[in-house]
């Protein structure tokens, strides 16, 4: 028998320069006293950071051990035979405190050539934000390199980038070669590639802890952006009680909202993937594989591609993302 079972990781915690405190206030994520977090790390598959088993017999093996192990049967057999040992996705929550540096990260093909790295495509479903709070998305228009190196060094390139109300329940999707950032005052998750390469283009004129101006990589982005996206990438979609509506879906991953307040039972004996659930809010019980675990606001959790049908028991209204790799993407 199959000794697989829903799995919990041990979130890994980055201080950052522009982090705050609400994921130790809101989601009682442990930090240093008086850190500043920026990034909860909740599942990740790059080599040398792996996530560890929190629960189960699994306990204190990595997420790349245990791929070794049970190979398809955790990850799904297409998405084993696409990835290998190298789990696919990083799924975070952030907390921006302060608005973030403007940056791009660099498509598949740029990012293997340069860095020997997956590129990075990712989307943000927003949990929380502060009435002024704002996203930055995109070009406002299409505009040649020539053009965007002006307004860069002229210290304006905001002034050419979208700025869009950071409203609870938006999602932004943000392919490789899009200039992006997080404004301050915003609390969301993140579903991205594995990958952390970033390229920082602008930082607001601020300086790190020592005094110093933080790293640019102007000539390195200029490559990796795509001057033709002016879109926002905004995703606003109405939740449907106890239904997955779709967020995203590309070659990378497929994202749905769920909102929950009775029952529901998900049939994914189809979908040759591993799923992923992030609980934005309340709680809900997860039963599957004869194994039943709780799953409350700021968690997030792995459903063994083995599962055919995964049981979500809501306790009062829950509000979850369901992740996984489409099969028919190669």
């Amino acid at each position: 028998m199959n000794s697989l079972y829903p799995i919990k990781f041990r979130p890994v915690l980055k201080e950052t320069l522009w982090g705050g405190n609400a994921l130790h206030e809101r989601f009682g994520k442990e930090s240093r006293p008086g850190a500043a977090v920026g990034e909860s790390w909740e599942i990740n598959g790059m080599a040398g950071e792996s996530s560890v088993v929190a629960n189960g017999f699994l306990k204190g093996n990595s997420l790349e051990e245990i791929i070794e192990i049970y190979m398809g049967d955790l990850v799904g057999d297409t998405v084993y035979d696409r990835f290998g040992t190298e789990f696919p996705l990083l799924i975070k929550f952030i907390d921006a405190r302060a608005t973030l540096s403007i940056q791009v990260h660099p498509d598949d093909k740029l990012s293997t050539e340069r860095h020997h790295a997956w590129g990075k495509t990712e989307m943000w479903y927003i949990i929380d934000s502060e009435p002024d709070a704002i996203i930055y998305t995109g070009f406002r228009r299409k505009i040649t390199k020539e053009e965007y190196l002006h307004f860069l060094e002229s210290k304006q390139l905001a002034s050419i980038i979208n700025a869009t109300p950071a409203r609870p329940g938006d999602s932004f999707f943000i392919p490789a070669g899009m200039v992006h950032a997080i404004g301050a005052g915003v609390l969301l998750t993140e579903i991205q590639q594995t990958s952390d390469v970033t390229y920082r283009i602008y930082d607001w004129d601020r300086v790190d802890t020592s005094g110093k101006p933080r790293e640019m990589h102007t000539v390195l982005a200029l490559d990796a952006i795509n001057f033709d996206f002016d879109h926002t990438g905004l995703m606003r979609v109405a939740p449907v009680a106890n239904k997955a509506v779709e967020l995203a879906s590309c070659r990378y991953f497929h994202t749905s909202l769920m909102q929950v307040d009775r029952p529901v039972i998900k049939d994914y004996s189809l979908t040759d993937s591993f799923i992923i659930y992030i609980c934005t809010g309340s709680m809900v019980v997860i039963d599957c594989l004869d194994h039943r675990e709780e799953l409350r606001a700021g968690e997030t959790i792995l459903i063994p591609a083995y599962a055919d049908t995964v049981a979500i028991i809501p306790q009062g209204k829950a509000t979850l993302l369901e992740v996984y790799i489409p099969k028919n993407e190669s």
